[in-house]
């Protein structure tokens, strides 16, 4: 019987009934071996454990010195509840007041406040291994999911983004969503430094930024100095202060040229404004993009018709790009570009459709990324489904009520997501953590071993 490290095994002999039985065995019965059969059974109890601690008093000091517990005992508490009470809280979404209830209908004897203290408190080696998820994360491929979802932390509504790909999924906690925001949380949480260079000054025209303010920006900042955000912050408030947040976001040019932290080469994500510009190339989720058309009330059976074909139409393209990323050609992705321009290019007479239509029409290279890139995606579920954990969580604890336990959360609910990708079981994993023992690779490495075996940047090593 295969088992894991945490399960116990035993064999047992049953025995030939009795003669008090209700049923016999024939005279001529032979003994003829054992037949096995594995019957799975679980048991919770509490271990009570009394250390001798040597105790030694050094009068010339005036101190006592006392032995230290071994490894992973804190309090009262030993590592298999800690790495129990991290599983059902963060993992299998039990809330606290339940866990309560069950510890104490094992025998333990624990207090709310304990039980909050140990989900949250001295959790440093866990938020260090989830900054090095992150960041093998981002190593790992050039292109990334993006999401966010909202959450109350002490009564404020902050967002959680959601930084994912195959290998990892990462949660991130802040307080809003504009693309500075979301640069710090592609640059791992980061400080920004910012640059005035030419691709810094491209951006201007697009994000709204006037001619005469595009001359005046060389003369107030250098373009061979480094900014903090702070000195930009003073320079652009005392010269610029209407144009401010147009010129910050232009210098994300200066993310795109680092080399300090992984960069992002391509965003799949939905058509949110502010994921507009983060990256050199963004992928648009297909699934969201249907979503518009949902919203489309036709009141004439005609008009039900015609949105009717054209759903079957959208999702038949849909398919066809799906087996375009299994077989790519560059026949095939010519036929689907025509394919694309004829399904939103020809007006149907359904007004609302079309105008519809040529919105989606005008996000094709975006959602056509993927005849670039077979890699990626055609939708961007991989984030919408982290952002549902969060979501969950969300319904069983409300809230956070401190930053230090928001962090708990970015960083067990990283961890799990992880785990569950990568494969590893995470009881396992923290019961390893909490007694150092440090059997477990690190998720970072096994990152790094699995992006190396998977064709995750096979199209960008083609481009020069």
């Amino acid at each position: 019987m295969t088992q894991t490290p945490f399960q116990h095994a035993q064999t047992i002999d049953v025995q030939p009934p009795s003669d008090c039985m209700r049923w016999f065995l024939p005279a001529d019965a032979q003994f003829k071996g054992y037949e096995d059969i594995i019957v799975q059974d679980v048991e919770f109890r509490t271990e009570s454990i009394r250390f001798r601690k040597e105790k030694y008093y050094s009068p010339s000091q005036k101190r006592t010195y006392l032995a230290a517990l071994p490894t992973g005992y804190m309090g009262q508490f030993g590592p298999g509840v800690r790495a129990w009470v991290l599983t059902l809280y963060y993992a299998d979404g039990m809330s606290e007041p339940k866990i309560l209830d069950l510890l104490r209908t094992v025998g333990m004897s624990i207090s709310a406040g304990q039980l909050s203290t140990m989900l949250i408190k001295n959790q440093e080696p866990f938020h260090a291994e989830r900054a090095a998820v992150v960041k093998a994360g981002l190593a790992s491929s050039p292109w990334q999911h993006l999401d966010s979802t909202g959450t109350r932390v002490n009564g404020k509504n902050e967002q959680c983004h959601i930084l994912c790909n195959p290998l990892y999924t990462a949660s991130c906690t802040v307080a809003a969503k504009d693309r500075m925001t979301l640069l710090r949380v592609l640059a791992g949480g980061a400080d920004l430094v910012f640059h005035l260079n030419a691709l810094a000054l491209e951006l201007l025209a697009p994000l709204g930024v006037s001619q005469k303010w595009r001359r005046m920006l060389p003369t107030l900042l250098s373009q061979d100095q480094a900014y903090t955000e702070e000195q930009l912050d003073d320079v652009l408030n005392a010269h610029l202060p209407k144009y401010g947040n147009n010129l910050r976001t232009s210098v994300i040019a200066t993310y795109q040229t680092q080399i300090a932290y992984p960069v992002v080469k391509l965003l799949v994500c939905d058509d949110a404004p502010q994921f507009n510009w983060l990256t050199a190339q963004l992928a648009l989720c297909w699934v969201h993009e249907y979503r518009h058309y949902k919203k489309l009330t036709p009141r004439f059976l005609a008009h039900c018709e015609l949105l009717k074909q054209f759903a079957k139409d959208f999702w038949d393209l849909y398919r066809d790009l799906l087996a375009y990323r299994d077989y790519p050609s560059e026949a095939q992705a010519d036929a689907l570009r025509v394919a694309f321009d004829h399904l939103f290019g020809q007006p149907s007479g359904y007004q609302q459709l079309d105008e519809r239509k040529a919105l989606t029409l005008a996000k094709k290279e975006p959602l056509l990324m993927v005849l670039s890139h077979p890699e990626i995606l055609l939708h961007n579920n991989p984030a919408e489904l982290g952002a549902r954990q969060r979501v969950r969580k969300r319904d069983v604890s409300l809230q956070a009520r401190t930053p230090e336990g928001i962090g708990a959360w970015d960083t067990f609910q990283t961890l799990i997501a992880t785990a569950n990708k990568l494969g590893v079981n995470v009881y396992q994993y923290f019961h390893d953590r909490i007694v150092q023992t440090n059997i477990l690779p690190s998720f970072a490495q096994l990152i790094e071993e699995r992006a190396n075996a998977l064709p995750l940047s096979a199209s960008w090593s083609h481009i020069p």
